[in-house]
């Protein structure tokens, strides 16, 4: 499983939203329902959850991070190329050292 989190540049229609997600920044945002679509319309399955991290008020608009947690794997290497192979090859390379 992987983790992904970026800059959110979010459409007009996040105002409505906004306070929400702002007032549960720090905590479960669970109950707002949270989902991710691909550009394909396509739902990202989040095993760990979606969250937007809404610092903007303090921060501008650089404040806002999205956060999707537990993407799996084919899946992230798909999304992500080689980055799932980066992560592991530190541990293979350490498996091999200890085999010989």
């Amino acid at each position: 499983m992987g983790v992904a989190s970026g800059k959110f540049v979010p459409l007009p229609s996040y105002q409505e939203a906004q306070p929400l997600v702002i007032a549960a920044r720090d905590t479960s945002q669970v109950h707002l329902a949270l989902i991710v679509r691909t550009t394909e319309d396509r739902v990202l399955p989040a095993q760990g959850g979606v969250q937007i991290v809404d610092y903007s008020p303090e921060l501008g608009t650089d404040g806002i991070e999205l956060h999707v947690l537990g993407i799996g794997y084919p899946l992230y290497e798909e999304l992500f190329p080689g980055r799932h192979a980066a992560y592991v090859a530190p541990f293979s390379n350490g498996r091999s050292k200890q085999q010989k």
